[in-house]
């Protein structure tokens, strides 16, 4: 049903203590995710909420949100290295082709990683980009990296965050962990604050929960799902395949050509001027 150029073997493929030289890519994703879990803690977190759940930085439309996309080229993907906005076009175009009838999930497919707008006001990539994994209990295995990256985390040192369910219960449910923080945890937390949000449920647990790898391809966490992270599980899978395969900097997409039907679907879902 779906094609790629690529052979999917070779996407997500991490390699470990690459060299400037030989692996530029490679040593710039390295980079990016030593930074990430060096820094990614509930202290962070936290801070990264109050400083952008006001909701005051700008006021922009969706589609104009996008267009700024075209400046950021993530530094933590090791399989493409152009501007999101293509990314952004390819994984829509190819949710489409397989769910002609679900317009919801085509729009979502363009917008999942509108929240990398943070890296366009001062924000590291390492905050913006990247697999997102819970913070405030034990760090699980299946986090890339996970044995080379984390050593100067300050989490693993407290007694109650470096255990498997730290400050949480069993089951307690997704949505009452604390994720780190990114692209994807500030993108649903924008859109549940626009009034005129029409997105249903299934939209939002993929645009939350799309970097979460250690669980949607992982398989880990689950004791801290609840049934209604156990049922979405499978709409977020859907759409990573999508998120992944269609990458292809070779096939780029006519997005001019593209634009009116999704700028039509953005007046149905997310209509008007968004406080980000």
């Amino acid at each position: 049903m779906l094609q790629t150029k690529i052979p999917t073997s070779s996407f997500r493929y991490y390699v470990e203590n690459p060299t400037d030289n030989d692996m530029p890519i490679a040593q710039r994703v390295f980079n990016t995710y030593k930074q990430m879990h060096t820094h990614q803690c509930v202290d962070f977190v936290r801070q990264q909420h109050d400083r952008w759940l006001n909701f005051d930085h700008v006021r922009l439309t969706m589609y104009e949100v996008l267009e700024k996309l075209n400046a950021v080229v993530d530094e933590s993907d090791p399989d493409v290295d152009v501007p999101n906005i293509y990314h952004a076009f390819q994984t829509a175009e190819g949710i489409r082709k397989v769910y002609p009838d679900q317009d919801w999930f085509h729009l979502v497919g363009l917008i999942h990683d509108c929240g990398k707008i943070l890296a366009l006001y001062n924000e590291p990539q390492w905050a913006v980009v990247g697999d997102t994994f819970p913070v405030g209990c034990e760090f699980s295995e299946k986090i890339v990296y996970r044995q080379s990256t984390f050593e100067n985390n300050p989490d693993l040192n407290n007694e109650i965050y470096s255990t498997k369910f730290g400050m949480y219960t069993p089951h307690c449910g997704l949505d009452r962990c604390l994720m780190s923080w990114g692209h994807d945890e500030y993108l649903y937390r924008v859109l549940i604050n626009h009034p005129t949000c029409t997105i249903p449920d299934e939209g939002l647990y993929i645009i939350r929960y799309h970097s979460f790898y250690p669980w949607h391809t992982g398989n880990d966490y689950m004791y801290l799902c609840n049934e209604k992270d156990v049922r979405m599980l499978e709409w977020v899978r859907r759409f990573q395949k999508f998120d992944l395969y269609t990458k292809d900097d070779h096939d780029l997409p006519n997005i001019e050509e593209l634009k009116p039907y999704y700028l039509s679907l953005i007046e149905k879902y997310t209509p008007g001027i968004i406080a980000w």
